[in-house]
C-alpha cells in the first residue's frame, strides 16, 4: 500500500498542495482528477520524490520515502505528462539507457525489453530516433521506461494523451492488465479513461481533496444526479405552482416559446423516487416515512390536469464529466490558480538550470 499522508507544498507564499491525504491498495486504479492548477502534477511530482514536500510524508508498505530514496525509486514508474526524452537516442538505446540507470541486469533487461516493446507497441520504430517519432510513439516510449523495470507503483500523468483512437484502447488494456498486479495512480483530463479504468477517483481542488470515493457513489455528492427532461406543449405552460407545492424540487428551463417549454426537473436529494412528502395539507416540507414520492407521477398529474400535452418525458443521468464539472466549476476561473501555475513553473525552470553533481565533478576536473 502507498499512503500519503497530510502532504503539502509551498511555492514560496503560495499553497500549491494542502494537507492531502489518500491510500491506493494493492492491485487497484485510482482516478487522481482535478482542473488545472488545483495541484495534480505537483502531487505525483512529490510522490515520486522529484519534489520535496513541505510538510506530510508518503509511505511504501508503512516505510517512508524518505529514509530510502533510492530504495521508494525502486518500486515507482512515472510516466509524466511533458514526456522528457532525449531525441538524438533510438528507442532501444533509450531504454538500455534507462535500464543501466536502473542498474537492471543484462538478462533480465533483455527479458524486460521484449515485454515492453511488445505491449507498448514499439517493434517498428526501436531503431529509429526518437527526434523523428510522431507524438503517439513518444508517448509509448515514455509509458515503456515507466514500466521497463516492472515498479509496484505506476504514476501515469495523461498516459493515452497524443495517441489514435486504436492506440488508446491498445494502452489502456494494458494499463487495465497491469493494475491486476500493482498499485496504479493515473491522472487524466479524458472522463471516459478514468471511467472506464478506475475502481476510486480522489478529486483535487484548490489544493484540497474534495471527493475521494469509488465512481459509483460520485452522484451522491451532487443534488441533482438524475433529472427529468420534459418537453410540454400547451397555453401559458409554468411551472411556479409545482415548484411550490414540493419546495424540494428545481426545474431549469432549457428552451420555451409561444407554445411549448422544456425544462430539466430534479428533485434535491439526488433521485427520482425519495421518502415522500406527508399528505398533511399544513406542512408540505414534512417527512412521511410511510408514503413514497415519485417526481415523474406527480409531473405527469400535473400536466395532466392542465391539458397540456407531453412531447418528450425522458430520464437523464449525469456523466462523469458534468458531476467532475459541478463540483470544480466554482473555482475554474480564480486568479489564484494562475499564480500557482507560474509559481510551479518558474521553480521547476530554476531546478532545471542548477548544474548537477556530475556537471560539477566534471568543471573540478
Amino acid at each position: 500500500m502507498i499512503k500519503i499522508d497530510k502532504l503539502s507544498r509551498y511555492f514560496g507564499e503560495i499553497k500549491a498542495v494542502d494537507e492531502i491525504s489518500f491510500c491506493i491498495q494493492d492491485k487497484e486504479i485510482v482516478g487522481f482528477l482535478g482542473p488545472n492548477g488545483a495541484g495534480k502534477t505537483t502531487t505525483l511530482r512529490m510522490i515520486v520524490g522529484y519534489l520535496q514536500p513541505s510538510s506530510g510524508n508518503i509511505e511504501i508498505d508503512g516505510e517512508s520515502i524518505f529514509t530510502d530514496p533510492l530504495k521508494a525509486s525502486r518500486q515507482i514508474g512515472y510516466l509524466p505528462e511533458q514526456n522528457p526524452l532525449y531525441d538524438e537516442m533510438t528507442v532501444v538505446e533509450l531504454l538500455a539507457y534507462f535500464a543501466a540507470l536502473r542498474k537492471l541486469k543484462r538478462d533480465y533487461f533483455r527479458e524486460r525489453l521484449n515485454f515492453v516493446v511488445k505491449n507498448c507497441g514499439l517493434k517498428d520504430v526501436l531503431y529509429q530516433r526518437i527526434g523523428t517519432l510522431s507524438k503517439g510513439y513518444r508517448q509509448r516510449t515514455g509509458l515503456a521506461q515507466a514500466i521497463l523495470h516492472d515498479p509496484r507503483i505506476l504514476i501515469l500523468d495523461e498516459p493515452t494523451s497524443g495517441l489514435d483512437p486504436n492506440q488508446i484502447i491498445e494502452i489502456r488494456e494494458l494499463i487495465r492488465e497491469l493494475g491486476k498486479e500493482k498499485m496504479v495512480l493515473l491522472s487524466s483530463h479524458i472522463m471516459q479513461e478514468v471511467q472506464a479504468l478506475c475502481d476510486r477517483v480522489v478529486i483535487i481542488n484548490k489544493g484540497k481533496i474534495i471527493v475521494d470515493d469509488n465512481i459509483e457513489n460520485l452522484p451522491n455528492y451532487l443534488k441533482r444526479s438524475t433529472m427529468l427532461i420534459l418537453e410540454v406543449q400547451g397555453e401559458n405552460v409554468d411551472f411556479s405552482d409545482f415548484l411550490k407545492e414540493y419546495p424540494f424540487v428545481e426545474l431549469d428551463i432549457l428552451s420555451r416559446n409561444e407554445t411549448t417549454c422544456k425544462v430539466c426537473v430534479y428533485e434535491t436529494s439526488g433521485g427520482l423516487i425519495s421518502s415522500s412528502i406527508t399528505n398533511n395539507e399544513s406542512d408540505k416540507n414534512s417527512i412521511d416515512e410511510t408514503s413514497e414520492f415519485d417526481l415523474r407521477q406527480e409531473l405527469s398529474r400535473f400536466i395532466r390536469d392542465r391539458g397540456w400535452l407531453i412531447l418528450e418525458f425522458s430520464t437523464s443521468k449525469m456523466s462523469l464529466e458534468s458531476i467532475f464539472h459541478e463540483l470544480t466549476i466554482e473555482n475554474y476561473y480564480e486568479p489564484e490558480i494562475e499564480e500557482k501555475l507560474s509559481a510551479e513553473q518558474e521553480f521547476m525552470e530554476e531546478e532545471q538550470t542548477k548544474p548537477t553533481e556530475t556537471e560539477d565533478n566534471r568543471e573540478e576536473q
